[in-house]
């Protein structure tokens, strides 16, 4: 497939998750980070968020799965969790973090989990699409490098 159907399919699919509200204007402020001195910039930021929260989402389930939850750890990791989100433009997953830190604030163990499920579907939601997007980038950068050759 050439370079610029790749980049057609790539720039539908970052469109439809800035329709859907998984992104925010902070994604595209990472994108035009990018150019061609630091052509992986995007990918690299993406994958560091995505370790990051995976991390992060292990140590809220472990937490939330205490019989006395330490609401401050909780919401530490939460805070964390929606800085990231902030930094990347993931505007689903922020805005449940700001619901999860609601619960945290009232001691409200039901509500957190509830809310933890809500970040865990919204971040792996994102993830799937990042994850097709950076497949997408790397179809089109081994494209490049072989037309180079």
């Amino acid at each position: 497939m050439a370079a610029t159907a790749l980049r057609e399919q790539l720039n539908g699919l970052v469109n439809s998750m800035f329709a859907e509200g998984l992104l925010d204007q902070q994604f595209q402020q990472l994108q035009m980070l990018q150019d061609g001195s630091t052509p992986g910039f995007v990918a690299e930021v993406v994958t560091l968020f995505c370790e990051d929260s995976e991390r992060i989402l292990t140590e809220l389930t472990k937490l939330m799965d205490q019989a006395l939850v330490d609401y401050s750890k909780v919401d530490a990791y939460v805070h964390q969790l929606k800085g990231s989100s902030s930094s990347v433009g993931a505007q689903n997953v922020k805005l449940a973090c700001i619901q999860f830190r609601q619960f945290c604030e009232e001691n409200n163990k039901e509500g957190c989990v509830r809310a933890l499920n809500v970040v865990k579907h919204e971040y792996y939601r994102l993830r799937s699409k990042f994850e097709t997007m950076l497949q997408l980038e790397s179809r089109i950068q081994a494209y490049e490098n072989k037309q180079q050759n």
